[in-house]
């Protein structure tokens, strides 16, 4: 069955910031023939992940074609997760939905730019040293460097930019927080205000 080791393979789901991300994979038909069950099995911890995978009628299906598509989750998870550690995409305090696209649409395109500039430095930033070709492989001399990843280049550009902007900015800046601030709390208070009388006269449906 699926526990015995024929049944596992050692495929990459993709490149990852320290080389390939070598996982033990196992896959299983269902009773639907356009569906099956991947399963992902970390190498050191033994930990299992299980994808239920859609293959259209009439398309190739194997191991390595599932393992593809599913090792493409985790360049969007990454790319979700530089939108809001970098860029605050999921910092935005808005009440209309104009406000939310606007916010989202410009966290995006300024992604995108460092994410392109990445991708055209890397040919040239990329000087790491050949991988080891055995388990007793003695290390280089000269490790060399990754490539810029978009973090990096974004912390370069922030290098470029004084922290500070003067006393008139802060004091500008403060001032349009506060009233922000006290603007957002009002509208908050009226807002708990009317919850108990609508919570008092439900919908009949």
């Amino acid at each position: 069955m699926l526990w015995t080791r024929e049944r596992w393979q050692i495929v990459s789901a993709g490149a990852g910031d320290k080389g390939a991300r070598d996982y033990a994979w196992a896959w299983v038909a269902t009773a639907s023939p356009v569906h099956w069950l991947l399963v992902r099995k970390h190498l050191r911890t033994g930990e299992l992940a299980f994808h239920y995978c859609h293959v259209p009628a009439g398309r190739p299906v194997s191991l390595h074609l599932l393992v593809a598509a599913a090792g493409l989750r985790w360049p969007v998870e990454e790319s979700f997760e530089f939108g809001k550690d970098l860029f605050g995409l999921d910092q935005s305090q808005v009440r209309r939905y104009e406000a939310i696209r606007r916010h989202t649409v410009l966290v995006m395109l300024a992604l995108a730019v460092y994410a392109v500039a990445a991708a055209s430095a890397r040919p040239r930033t990329d000087t790491q040293a050949p991988p080891p070709t055995g388990p007793d492989a003695p290390p280089p001399a000269d490790p060399g460097h990754t490539p810029l990843s978009v973090a990096a280049i974004k912390n370069l550009v922030n290098a470029l930019h004084p922290r500070h902007h003067g006393i008139d900015h802060t004091v500008h800046w403060q001032n349009w927080r506060d009233r922000h601030r006290a603007r957002a709390r009002w509208y908050h208070q009226r807002t708990r205000l009317r919850r108990p009388l609508e919570h008092a006269y439900p919908q009949l449906t």
